[in-house]
């Protein structure tokens, strides 16, 4: 993918897009939870063809049709997320904040590494995304996890 279409996927994502983190109950993991990354592009649906091209140029993903009008383009895979954020960090200006933390997180959770200190940088989200629906965090897992 050339710089230009690279450049106008993350002006995309600074005006139409999101990218987020969510820990996640699990039953099935040591720790029962998981840390959930994700990015999506929002777009009306009669405007489909832009996340269409968005997701070809990625090769990853879904698309999701919603009763709003709305469609979404969401990547979840912590890998792909990671990859496009490193394709899209030297353009995106509005949210470079969000960039820099996640790949902090998507590093710790790739490196395995202490679990309560990245629930904690998941937190941070709140005040970047203006998340008000953020039920499990870093309190709640920490008062799951044995001492």
């Amino acid at each position: 993918m050339d710089s230009t279409d690279l450049a106008y996927i993350a002006g995309f994502l600074d005006g139409d897009g999101s990218i987020f983190f969510q820990i996640i109950p699990r039953k099935d993991y040591k720790k029962k939870f998981q840390i959930r990354s994700s990015i999506a592009f929002y777009q009306k649906t009669n405007n489909i063809e832009i996340l269409e091209w968005i997701k070809n140029n990625f090769g990853c993903g879904y698309i999701r049709h919603r009763k709003t009008g709305i469609s979404d383009y969401t990547i979840v895979d912590s890998k792909e997320v990671k990859k496009i954020l490193l394709l899209l960090r030297p353009y995106v200006k509005l949210k470079k904040k969000q960039v820099e933390l996640s790949l902090e997180i998507l590093e710790k959770i790739e490196n395995n590494k202490d679990f309560l200190e990245t629930c904690k940088l998941v937190d941070k989200f709140k005040e970047l995304n203006y998340s008000k629906k953020r039920k499990i965090t870093y309190e709640t897992v920490s008062k799951s996890l044995p001492l």
